[in-house]
């Protein structure tokens, strides 16, 4: 058990407690000289060998000490009696926090969502107190709260938090309970005042609330002979829907062509902000988005009111809000850190480097001849979206429509067909049933999200997706696919994890990689395709690597305006505005103009998840790699089986999470040397 708590650097968390007293106004009255003081007291009553785990535990508590708290003397005293040193006693603690905590965490959660359903759900018109109440945290205070009557440093003290690179090292060796006890220690790795921590809350609400209600009736678009050019009422969410749109197109010939560039256009008019206000989530006037012209139902012209810089005033306000959480957080300040060294447990430079060797490689340049020999035309900036190696490409839309709707026609019916689903591929009648009976569907206000529970009773996980009258559409199931794959991750990883801490994926990236492989399935849910042959597989290797071109440049681009937003803290919206726009064309230049054909193109900075939420976009194309990894694993073997194997090892880190799982780390080298020979059958 001792193997655990092999200290690295044992001085590391000391300095850590000193940087933050001298980097910021954080209340931090321990110093390592009484850090050490109470680590030879400990040393002295326990013994030498437990001296590792002593130190690593006393300078983590530390750490987290404030003035409010108690004394120097009250510190010591407090460790001296709650550090645990018999390892049967300490596994007992670690039993009775798991439990404590999954109450705690899983009641608040399911308070969360009862407050935002409203935010969330469709329904009746939006009021301002629903807005307060989805902003309200149900968890803000919990922290405080469970340091405040020491739970916190009880844990603190006998399980302690490990870095990033401590886990890369330490972690192959570990065995499942000592990783549990390592993710307890991630629980309490920082200390952030609960005003912060619902300040980001509110911020990160209201951004989500914009981009739900950000709708735009393609029914009113009219082109430049002032012709409309989709159905009555067809009204679609930016940028998810839009982007939808645009792939469904790609079967209507010449005529999809123009629909896509009309599209486009609203695209690059969203993005800088001149979309008229008149025409946000309303269908009651004509507009031509190539020349912002307005008319109404009379056929009068209408001056635009052109909209604000609300999108990137969304992103000032989340900035701010982490900006005042990172003295909190000493060994990883900045939201960047924290997003992928701590949520997503690989460096930001790392990820950088996966996605540039991608999006700059020879096989995505040798996949756009093949791309535009299909297409029967050069590429434009919209064929960033292109969905021909797709089956569903080749089956019209309205085709599509029609099947889904005439299935699911509301939300109680998808959630009766559920297990029936999960039958189809291929879980055990048992299994099925156990999945679905912990999902619930809903009709959402947005575009769609899962969102699961954190406690095995009582709660269920939340599958969300739009319901329009007449059914659910093609669009809509194939979203509710998506989710739905999310959501048999999360009842998986919750009900089939052997301990409560171990919950849950790796990071985002594996849980979205599971919904990419549900979404895939979508016709064989329907009953028109079920694929398998070798022509179909490298149609969905290159489709992946598409998807992974389109999205990691997207994700490069996010990276690079919080990198600009920590460089520039007292930027306003429009001067964030051009920077995002100038970084969009940057990244455009560099890795998409060779094969477009344009120059500084901003479309990158289309993605609603810019706004709403911040840095979440890298977890997409990491999610793309994991999903072509396992779909690889998946050839010649029980395709249900493995999915609840490989997801019930819970939260390991990444790589070892990924060898365990399929046998191979996370890299771009596997789908780039399988579209080398995907192409060469195509060809």
């Amino acid at each position: 058990m001792n193997k655990l708590f092999t200290f690295i650097s044992i001085p590391m968390l000391f300095s850590a407690v000193q940087c933050t007293r001298q980097q910021s106004l954080v209340d931090v009255p321990i110093d390592s000289k009484m850090v050490q003081h109470t680590v030879e007291q400990l040393v002295i009553l326990h013994g030498e060998p437990l001296r590792s785990r002593i130190e690593r535990g006393v300078a983590h508590v530390a750490s987290l000490w404030r003035s409010a708290d108690g004394s120097v003397a009250d510190f010591e005293g407090f460790c001296r009696q709650h550090f645990v040193a018999n390892d049967e006693q300490r596994q007992q603690l670690f039993v009775k926090l798991s439990n404590g905590l999954e109450h705690l965490y899983g009641y608040a959660t399911m308070l969360s969502k009862d407050l935002q359903r409203p935010v969330q759900l469709a329904g009746d018109a939006l009021t301002y107190i629903d807005g307060l109440f989805a902003a309200f945290d149900t968890q803000a205070h919990l922290a405080d709260d469970l340091f405040a009557n020491k739970i916190g440093f009880i844990a603190a003290l006998n399980f302690p938090a490990f870095t990033l690179v401590e886990k890369q090292q330490l972690g192959v060796g570990w065995s499942r309970v000592e990783w549990a006890y390592a993710r307890m220690g991630d629980l309490f790795s920082s200390r952030v005042p609960a005003e912060l921590q619902q300040a980001y809350t509110a911020a990160n609400a209201a951004a989500d609330a914009y981009i739900s209600e950000y709708n735009i009736n393609l029914g009113q678009l009219v082109d430049s002979m002032g012709n409309a050019k989709f159905p009555e009422g067809l009204t679609l969410i930016s940028h998810w829907g839009l982007r939808d749109e645009i792939k469904a197109q790609y079967a209507n010939g010449q005529n999809g062509v123009d629909n896509q560039q009309l599209i486009y256009e609203v695209m690059l008019r969203i993005i800088d902000q001149s979309v008229p206000q008149q025409v946000i989530n309303s269908g009651q006037y004509r507009w031509n988005p190539r020349t912002n012209a307005l008319t109404d139902a009379n056929g009068t012209t209408v001056s635009p009111m052109v909209e604000p810089n609300t999108r990137y005033q969304h992103i000032i306000n989340q900035f701010h809000a982490q900006r005042a959480i990172d003295a909190y957080h000493p060994i990883m300040p900045t939201f960047l850190q924290r997003w992928f060294e701590g949520s997503l447990e690989l460096t930001v430079e790392d990820v950088e480097q996966l996605f540039v060797q991608l999006v700059s490689s020879a096989e995505v340049r040798q996949l756009t001849q093949i791309i535009e020999q299909r297409l029967g035309r050069k590429l434009q900036p919209f064929d960033i979206w292109y969905d021909g190696f797709n089956a569903r490409s080749t089956i019209p839309a309205q085709q599509l429509d029609h099947i889904a709707q005439s299935r699911f026609a509301n939300a109680p019916i998808l959630e009766r067909e559920l297990p029936q689903i999960l039958k189809q591929l291929g879980f055990t009648p048992q299994k099925a049933d156990f999945i679905a009976q912990r999902v619930k569907v809903e009709a959402a206000r947005g575009a769609g999200h899962a969102w699961g529970a954190e406690m095995r009773q009582h709660d269920a996980a939340l599958l969300r997706s739009r319901m329009p009258q007449g059914g659910m559409d093609y669009k809509g199931f194939n979203i509710a696919m998506h989710e739905f794959g999310h959501c048999v991750e999360q009842t998986i990883t919750l009900h089939d994890v052997d301990y409560y801490t171990m919950h849950g994926v790796p990071n985002t990236a594996f849980t979205e990689a599971l919904a990419f492989v549900f979404q895939k399935r979508d016709l064989q849910v329907l009953g028109i395709g079920q694929g398998g042959n070798a022509m179909a597989n490298a149609a969905a290797t290159l489709s992946n690597l598409w998807g992974c071109y389109e999205i990691m440049g997207v994700s490069l681009v996010d990276i690079a305006v919080w990198r600009w937003l920590y460089a520039n803290p007292k930027a306003t919206a429009e001067q964030l505005k051009q920077a995002v726009l100038r970084i969009a064309k940057e990244v455009w230049n560099s890795y998409y103009a060779d094969i477009f054909g344009q120059t500084d193109v901003p479309l990158l900075a289309i993605y609603s998840h810019m706004i709403s939420y911040p840095l979440y976009l890298s977890a997409y194309p990491i999610g793309h790699l994991i999903d072509f990894q396992l779909e690889q694993h998946f050839v010649g073997r029980d395709f249900a089986a493995e999915v609840e194997r490989i997801f019930s090892q819970g939260r390991l880190n990444p790589q070892l999470w990924m060898q365990r799982g399929v046998g191979e780390s996370l890299s771009v080298k596997p789908l780039l040397t399988a579209s080398q020979q995907a192409m060469e059958a195509f060809q």
